[in-house]
Order: structure tokens, then sequence, then C-alpha cells
């Protein structure tokens, strides 16, 4: 059975819709709990996860999905904040690192466990508003997505 261009079109635009209900509860929670944005802990989560705790702005950027000049204020607000701060690359001088801060790192860890938990909250709570969406498989899901764009 093949699915129309339609249907997929339709079926995407659902996604992204979830996607954004999702993002927009996780980062109204962030905020009120622990005071920082959605993705200023995305930006710190990439760094922890970075070799010498480390990014080029332009690649953390690109692994959180925004512009240039976005990625370059998110990073202002996370050295204003005290959990990262900035390096200029000694290869060429040009390229500018976000660093992960001691305090940066220790946010990080503070937040990840209760981030994972509220998560799984808001797909449960999700799946109990539509009952035909099973979390686990939505889970599977979510898991073989980030083999495929994780290099």
């Amino acid at each position: 059975m093949h699915m129309q261009i339609d249907d997929l079109g339709s079926q995407w635009s659902q996604v992204a819709a979830f996607t954004s209900a999702i993002d927009t509860a996780l980062g109204k929670w962030l905020v009120d709990v622990h005071r920082i944005g959605l993705t200023e802990y995305r930006a710190l989560a990439h760094l922890t996860q970075a070799p010498d705790k480390e990014l080029r702005v332009n690649d953390l950027a690109q692994k959180i999905g925004l512009n240039q000049s976005s990625a370059t204020r998110l990073v202002s607000r996370l050295e204003s904040k005290g959990v990262a701060r900035r390096d200029i690359c000694a290869d060429d001088g040009r390229g500018v690192y976000a660093v992960l801060t001691p305090e940066g790192e220790a946010l990080a860890r503070e937040v990840r466990a209760s981030y994972d938990e509220r998560i799984g909250e808001l797909l449960a709570s999700a799946s109990a508003e539509a009952p035909h969406v099973d979390v686990r498989l939505l889970g599977t899901a979510l898991r073989q997505i980030a083999d495929v764009v994780t290099p």
C-alpha cells in the first residue's frame, strides 16, 4: 500500500504540530523549573557530548537548527549566565568556539534526568488525549530517527 504524497504532507504537518506542542510545553517547564530556555539547554547538552566540551559556533548552530546570527546570540546568552564562554580557533583565528564551563556542565547534568522524565510525561499526556498514539512505538521511532540523523 503506497501513501499518496498529499497524505504524507498532511501527516508530516501533524508530526510538526505535535513536536511544536511538546517543545512549547517543554520550554515553558524548563524556564519555570530550571530558569533556562529549551534552545539553551539543547546547546548545553550538545556541548557536554562534544570533544573537549567545545564546538565551533557554526557546528552548534547546525546541531540545534539555528542560523549563524541566532547561534551567536545564543552563545552570548549562555555566556551571560556563566554556563559557556567563547574561544577563538587557534588554527585560523577566525573560527569561534562555544566552550562549556564547569557551571554549564553542572547545570546540564542537573537538568538531564528531569528533562528526560518531563518528555516522557508530555508524551504520556499526549497519548492520553490521542489514544491511537502508541508512546512505545513513538519512542522506538524516535530512537531510529536519531540513529539516522546522528553522524
